[in-house]
C-alpha cells in the first residue's frame, strides 16, 4: 500500500508540474505566464554542459539542488560547446552520426530525454538550445566543427522540434553564445527556427528566443537581428562577465522597442568567474556581484533573470581541464552563496502583483553611478527601490495608490525584513537603508497600506 501511495503521489506531482506549461507571453507583452494564466518568474541557471557531461545520477543531483533553491529554468545545450560533437557523453554516445545534423543519434537523445523529463518532475523548465553557436560559426573561438547550412538547420530544427513538441516544460533558445556574422548566418538561424515552428504546429506552440554574445547598447541583444521575426517571442541579452556594464540601460533599450516583447538577461556575470577574464588583476566574482546584476536587471524591466556559475556551466570535475583557470568542482559549487540568494529575488517579485510591474526611475531623484546604483520599479499599489550599497535615496511619492504607505526593508542577502515607518503618500521623502557599504544592498518596499500585502516568504 505504501508503494502504491508513493507512486500515486509521484504521478500527481508530475501532472501538477506539467500543468504549469506550456508557457506563453502575457497579454501586455511584458511577461511570461503559465498555462493557467498566472505569472511566471524566470529564475534560470546556465548549465550549458548538462546533457553532455553529466550522467543520470549526477544530472538528478544537480536538478534537485536547483529545484530546492527555487530556480525555475535550466538553460542547457543539445550539441554542446566543449567539443560536444566529437567527445561523447558519459555513456559513450555522440549526438550526431558522422556529425550530420540530418542523422541524430537516438542513444544520445534518450539521455537528453531523461534529463528533460526529470526536470519536469521537479517543476523545472528547460531552456533548450538545439546547438551551441560554434557549430555554425567557430570564428574567434570554439572547436566546432561548422556543420550547419540553412537546409540542414531546418531539417535538424524540425527533427528536434518534433521530438520535444509534447514536452510542456520546453523553452527554445537559438544562438548559443554567437552573433550572426552576416545575412547567411541570419538565414541559418531563421531556418532552424522555421523547422522547430513547423514541427510543433505553429509559432504559438513554440516559445522561442535567441542567445547572443554581448553587443552594442543600441543593438538590444537578440533584437538586432530578429526583433520583428514572429518566432522571436522575447529578447535575450548576454551582458557578460564584467562587474559594471550599465545593465539597466541595456534592458531599457529592448524594453522600449516596438512591437513590445519581454526582455531577459540570459547570461550575466557568473559567480566564481574571473572578472572580465582577468582574475590576476580583478579577482573572481562574488555573490554580491551576481546578486547586484540580478536586482538591477529585474528592476530595470526584465521579466526574470538567469544566474550562472563558472564551475557549473562547464560541469567541471577533477578529471577535466578547467576553462579559464582553476575551479572547484560543479558539485562543490552547487551551494555557493549567490546561488542560494537568487530565491530571495524571486520571492520578492512574486510577493506583489507581477503583471502590472514597470520600471520607473522617476520615483527617485538620485540614481547614482554604476558602482552604487539606485534602481526603482513599481506596480499600481506598491513600489520597490534597490540601493546597491545601502546609500540613502529620495522617493517621489504619489505615484502609486494609497493615502498611507507601509515601509519595509528587504535584505537580498538572506530574505529577512525590517519594518520601517508608515509614510503619507505625497511629496518627497528620503530613506536611509539599515546598513551601507560595499556588498550592503537593500530593497525598500512601499505598499498601499489598504492592500494588506504580506511580507515576501
Amino acid at each position: 500500500m505504501k508503494k502504491i501511495f508513493t507512486c500515486l503521489l509521484a504521478i500527481l506531482g508530475s501532472v501538477a508540474t506539467y500543468a504549469q506549461g506550456p508557457l506563453s507571453v502575457s497579454a501586455n507583452q511584458r511577461y511570461l505566464v503559465k498555462a493557467d494564466g498566472t505569472p511566471f518568474f524566470w529564475l534560470g541557471d546556465t548549465a550549458w554542459e548538462l546533457f553532455h557531461r553529466l550522467n543520470r545520477e549526477q544530472a538528478t543531483q544537480y536538478l534537485s539542488n536547483r529545484a530546492e533553491k527555487g530556480f525555475t529554468v535550466i538553460q542547457a545545450v543539445a550539441l554542446a560547446e566543449l567539443d560536444g560533437l566529437n567527445t561523447p557523453n558519459p555513456y559513450g554516445d555522440k549526438p550526431l552520426l558522422n556529425n550530420d545534423p540530418a542523422t541524430p543519434n537516438e542513444a544520445y537523445f534518450k539521455h537528453v530525454d531523461f534529463i528533460v523529463d526529470k526536470a519536469a518532475e521537479l517543476g523545472l523548465f528547460i531552456g533548450l538550445l538545439p546547438t551551441w553557436g560554434d557549430k555554425l560559426s567557430k570564428e574567434g573561438w570554439g572547436v566546432g566543427p561548422e556543420i550547419f547550412t540553412a537546409e540542414n538547420a531546418r531539417t535538424y530544427g524540425q527533427w528536434i522540434g518534433a521530438r520535444y513538441k509534447d514536452r510542456k516544460n520546453i523553452v527554445w533558445i537559438l544562438g548559443g553564445d554567437r552573433n550572426p556574422r552576416n545575412d547567411q548566418d541570419v538565414a541559418v538561424w531563421r531556418a532552424m527556427a522555421e523547422g522547430i515552428t513547423v514541427a510543433v504546429g505553429g509559432a504559438d506552440k513554440a516559445l522561442m528566443t535567441f542567445h547572443p554574445q554581448p553587443n552594442d547598447l543600441a543593438d538590444a541583444g537578440s533584437a538586432k537581428w530578429f526583433h520583428n521575426d514572429t518566432w522571436l517571442d522575447f529578447n535575450m541579452f548576454q551582458t557578460g562577465h564584467c562587474r559594471e556594464n550599465n545593465v539597466w540601460d541595456r534592458i531599457q533599450v529592448a524594453y522600449k522597442k516596438t512591437p513590445i516583447k519581454p526582455v531577459l538577461d540570459g547570461e550575466p556575470i557568473y559567480e566564481d568567474h574571473p572578472v572580465c577574464f582577468n582574475a590576476r588583476d580583478l579577482g573572481t566574482s562574488s555573490a554580491y556581484d551576481v546578486r547586484k546584476h540580478a536586482y538591477l536587471d529585474v528592476f530595470a524591466g526584465a521579466f526574470g533573470h538567469t544566474y550562472g556559475c563558472h564551475d557549473i556551466w562547464q560541469m567541471y570535475d577533477s578529471t577535466r581541464q578547467p576553462i579559464n583557470g582553476p575551479h572547484m568542482t560543479w558539485a562543490q559549487a552547487l551551494d555557493l552563496p549567490g546561488a542560494g540568494q537568487m530565491k530571495f529575488l524571486r520571492r520578492l517579485i512574486e510577493s506583489r502583483p507581477m503583471l502590472d510591474r514597470i520600471p520607473d526611475q522617476s520615483l527617485i531623484t538620485d540614481a547614482r553611478a554604476e558602482h552604487d546604483r539606485i534602481q526603482a520599479t513599481r506596480g499600481k499599489d506598491y513600489l520597490m527601490v534597490y540601493s546597491s550599497q545601502g546609500r540613502p535615496f529620495t522617493v517621489n511619492l504619489g505615484k502609486i495608490t494609497g493615502k498611507t504607505l507601509t515601509a519595509t526593508w528587504y535584505n537580498p542577502r538572506n530574505g529577512e525584513t525590517k519594518a520601517g515607518d508608515n509614510v503619507t503618500n505625497q511629496g518627497a521623502k528620503t530613506f536611509t537603508p539599515p546598513g551601507d557599504g560595499y556588498g550592503q544592498d537593500w530593497v525598500l518596499i512601499l505598499d498601499d497600506n489598504s492592500k494588506g500585502y504580506k511580507l515576501p516568504q
